[in-house]
């Protein structure tokens, strides 16, 4: 978590690959202008998920501004279809990478399972397939997130709640370690950490998150953030904080923590069970993956503070399209963030859904009604005889 100011490097360009061409483009709208002078018409439609690997490449990639995307300019965006009854059963696998960055010490921790039934054995009475996964950005050293990391799990698994009420299990397992950490005595209980969990069964996937580590689902290459930065300075954190008692000055808790929720920490916090303007319970996340969810990127902030959401879901679609591991894709997204200069460490995690990689996504040309003034043709009609 850091004190640095986040910057958005992220380009002003959403990337299509393959399907489209300036002259497909060019040689479609002669056509379209002698057979209907007073008509355009265009789509952007769903290609099919399950393509061969050989198919996937990027031979000819085109970069269309952003806004070139949205409704305003008049293109219909076609809607998917809700997958709700899609017989869709995830495959998780799963990447990370880790580096202190530019500071003196590593404080992160995070964990990785792909396989949660041959993990855990019979002790949860699990059947369906699942996988666990977390992100825990430790600060004042590495007692608080090593901590979290080695019992989290097993806080949930063994919550009475458990697995007939996923949200309650969660909550109550979050509370449970925060209270079990002040207890040990051989530990530093002034230490802190975020955390930032992923439990998956089947096609259900929920997220929690204390503190600023931020999940972020990649879903037809479009970002989808699952959990929300609990800073200081945000609306519904900042009136939870005043109403009880706490401060923030220039963006800090009680002048202190640069979040405004934390495992850990116990010099901040009053007696266990009592409000306190530091809390330690997550916001939850519950999310039916379908056909279109391709990924998950798990990150703590020195990953965030430089690079937006979407520009990491670009990213890493790129490269799993390249070489289809999310290891490598991970740590693309650790050099990435290090050349923009992050002031913090990096920890991150991909999540593939697929065995397969991403699909292209192709845009095919197609009419839509649209009229246009006999300015704007005759415009249209000079830009066009330049270009040919």
């Amino acid at each position: 978590m850091h004190m640095a100011a986040g910057t958005d490097f992220s380009p002003p360009f959403g990337i299509l690959e393959e399907g489209y061409s300036s002259q497909e483009n060019t040689s479609s709208a002669k056509d379209e202008l002698r057979e209907r002078s007073g008509e355009l018409k265009q789509t952007i439609g769903k290609p099919p998920r399950h393509l061969s690997v050989g198919r996937h490449s990027l031979g000819s990639v085109a970069f269309v501004a952003a806004t070139d995307l949205d409704l305003e300019i008049g293109v219909k965006v076609s809607q998917y279809p809700s997958e709700e009854n899609s017989n869709f059963l995830p495959v998780f696998r799963s990447g990370s990478c880790a580096e202190k960055g530019p500071k003196q010490y590593m404080e992160d921790e995070h964990v990785c399972i792909d396989d949660l039934l041959n993990h855990v054995g019979d002790m949860a009475g699990l059947t369906s397939p699942g996988a666990f996964y977390g992100v825990f950005d430790g600060h004042g050293g590495t007692d608080a997130a090593l901590f979290v990391r080695n019992n989290i799990l097993k806080f949930i698994l063994e919550d009475s709640c458990f697995p007939l009420c996923l949200e309650r299990a969660l909550k109550n397992a979050f509370l449970k370690a925060d209270y079990a950490f002040a207890d040990d005595s051989s530990l530093d209980i002034s230490s802190g950490t975020t955390a930032l969990t992923a439990l998956m069964f089947g096609r259900t996937m929920m997220v929690a998150n204390a503190g600023d580590c931020r999940a972020v689902l990649g879903k037809r290459g479009k970002a989808v953030e699952l959990s929300k930065d609990h800073k200081p300075n945000s609306t519904s954190e900042r009136l939870r904080i005043e109403k009880l008692g706490g401060v923030i000055y220039d963006g800090y808790l009680n002048g202190q923590l640069s979040i405004a929720r934390a495992l850990g920490d116990w010099h901040m916090k009053g007696p266990k069970g009592s409000a306190c303007p530091l809390s330690a319970e997550p916001e939850l996340q519950e999310t039916l993956l379908t056909e279109d969810d391709e990924f998950l990127i798990m990150g703590c902030d020195g990953l965030w503070d430089v690079m937006s959401s979407q520009c990491a879901v670009t990213l890493a679609r790129k490269e799993l399209m390249l070489h289809n591991d999310p290891e490598r894709c991970s740590r693309e997204l650790v050099r990435e963030a290090l050349k923009r200069n992050t002031c913090d460490n990096l920890t991150v995690i991909v999540i593939c859904f697929s065995p397969d990689p991403p699909p292209r996504i192709e845009v095919p040309q197609t009419r839509v009604r649209r009229s246009i003034s006999a300015e704007g043709l005759n415009l249209l009609k000079g830009v066009l005889e330049s270009n040919s």
